[in-house]
């Protein structure tokens, strides 16, 4: 299904617009036409598939569910349940509004949001074949440990305090609801609508959530189209190579403008490892380009203010960077015969 996007953006790039795929406008142009058309495709389907399912599913169950059990224990349903979702930074976005409108607690929305786009099952068998098991299980626990302590640290500083407006609204309404419901207050069972109505409900979410995020979803995959366009190759491999300390950072900062997902980055993640930049570094590279990019966070920033959005990038670049020195200091021997 996927190949489609990539001939309709070979025809549109290369046989009608005319452009060479040998030249860096050409390359540029195909990735901005690619993602561009894949994304906003994934972003109807999801939030209108997702919007149809909320319309009768009773979210009040799930988010009882998640507070009934210990907290720790959310934090890894949130994280394993995002790393089981075959979602983008971006197309997890519609999810993690339902999460909130639901009143589940904004660690463990975020525990999935973290984890989400850094894990799915086609990366780990792509990294299985490429990379061996040894890697494969260090990246998914990596990943999961990231979404968990990110989580964590967002309900210990109350970050359910700086969403937006329509964002809290509902997050506390639901929170209400959960104490009415823990204090035998009788809560509404959820309207049965019928198909008709629940179609109407899911148009009616999938028009204004991309009607809010269109703009920018063309803006931050545009600035990740000129990067990777116009960005020499091995250019990071012949400058972040040397596995001194900055080197680390470094690639967490290079990361950040770039925009891909998990399946695609773990080729070009296999492809520095061989032309010998240090495995944490390629990590923390590779984990900033696909849970910490520009356009994930120009979509946040619909949801969140900026304090909370300042909070989660600072987690974000933490915790690569400790990723990238811990990983570079025990590589040689986690992955001695690599």
């Amino acid at each position: 299904m996927l190949d489609l996007f990539t001939q309709l953006a070979d025809w549109l790039a290369y046989n009608l617009i005319g452009l060479s795929p040998d030249t860096r406008l050409g390359t540029a142009i195909h990735f901005f036409i690619e993602d561009t058309t894949k994304i906003l495709f994934l972003l109807v389907v999801m939030i209108y598939v997702i919007a149809l399912a909320r319309a009768s599913l009773n979210l009040e169950r799930v988010r009882a569910y998640i507070q009934q059990k210990h907290r720790l224990k959310g934090y890894f349903f949130g994280s394993g349940f995002g790393a089981i979702t075959p979602f983008c930074s971006c197309s997890s976005i519609p999810l993690f509004l339902g999460f909130t409108s639901a009143g589940i607690p904004l660690g463990i929305t975020m525990a999935f949001l973290f984890t989400s786009p850094i894990i799915n099952e086609v990366a780990v068998i792509m990294l299985w074949s490429l990379l061996g098991w040894k890697f494969t299980v260090a990246y998914i626990v990596i990943g999961m440990a990231v979404g968990i302590i990110g989580g964590m640290i967002l309900d210990l500083v109350k970050g359910e305090r700086w969403l937006k407006d329509f964002a809290a609204k509902a997050y506390q309404k639901a929170a209400v609801e959960a104490d009415n419901h823990e204090n035998d207050i009788e809560v509404p069972e959820a309207p049965k609508l019928t198909m008709a109505e629940r179609h109407q409900f899911a148009k009616d979410e999938l028009k204004e959530i991309v009607g809010r995020i269109w703009k920018w979803v063309l803006i931050g995959v545009g600035l990740g189209a000129a990067l990777h366009g116009f960005v020499p190759d091995g250019w990071f491999a012949e400058n972040l190579g040397s596995g001194q300390w900055w080197s680390v950072p470094a690639a967490v900062f290079a990361g950040l403008p770039l925009y891909s997902n998990a399946t695609g980055v773990i080729p070009v993640m296999e492809s520095l490892i061989m032309k010998g930049l240090p495995v944490g570094t390629t990590l923390a590279f590779c984990m900033s380009t696909v849970a910490a990019s520009f356009p994930e966070f120009i979509m946040l920033k619909q949801v969140m203010t900026f304090r909370l959005l300042a909070i989660i990038f600072v987690i974000l670049l933490a915790n690569f960077m400790v990723v990238g020195w811990v990983i570079n200091a025990i590589g040689p021997w986690l992955f001695a015969g690599f």
